[in-house]
């Protein structure tokens, strides 16, 4: 009789054991994101840039989409590669194009976001969806567009899927972390 209450005690020990290594933080396996280059927004298919050059009617307050091959196509100098690029240093190759075509003989280019890629925030968040990037968001800037953490969220089990060199990379992340357009933000639940 005491051999089998001690052997049922162990079980129950050992079935407890292993059911709270499944609680554990489901970010604890993950790698941190690598850090994003030079902590600038890269522009990507689907941001709307607006663009001044004075001196030319045709550009002043004009919007333009970055299409799926990365380019923006542009009166008088066709199409300028925008994909991955600054604000400035798209700035920088509309002016060679410019300077390349003898348009201008000292273009002065402004370029603006007009309409950026969303972010997307799943799991344990009051208002779960897809929301407008602003350059220089945290994770938490996130969580509170999205209406705050649940009383379930794990506020340390966050991770981000973002796509690098075109395939997605999952990785566990701060609510101090910079987030970047497209990516997608999942908060966990706590167990107890």
């Amino acid at each position: 009789m005491k051999i089998v209450r001690s052997v049922s005690w162990v079980l129950c020990s050992v079935g407890l054991a292993l059911a709270l290594s499944s609680c554990t933080n489901e970010t604890a396996s993950l790698s941190p994101l690598p850090p994003v280059a030079n902590g600038h927004y890269a522009l990507g298919t689907g941001d709307e840039v607006r663009v001044y050059v004075y001196g030319l009617d045709q550009f002043n307050n004009a919007t333009f989409t970055v299409a799926d091959d990365g380019m923006i196509s542009m009166p008088m100098i066709d199409k300028v590669e925008a994909r991955g690029k600054s604000f400035s240093e798209l700035e920088g190759a509309i002016k060679q194009a410019l300077l390349d075509r003898d348009i201008l003989k000292a273009p002065i280019v402004n370029v603006q976001p007009a309409s950026l890629r969303p972010f997307y925030i799943l799991g344990e968040v009051n208002k779960p969806g897809e929301y407008s990037f602003r350059p220089g968001m945290s994770v938490l800037a996130a969580v509170s567009m999205a209406g705050g953490f649940t009383f379930r969220a794990d506020q340390k089990s966050v991770s981000i899927t973002r796509a690098i060199e075109g395939k997605p990379v999952v990785g566990r992340a701060s609510t101090d972390d910079p987030i970047q357009p497209g990516d997608q933000i999942q908060v966990f639940e706590r167990w107890f």
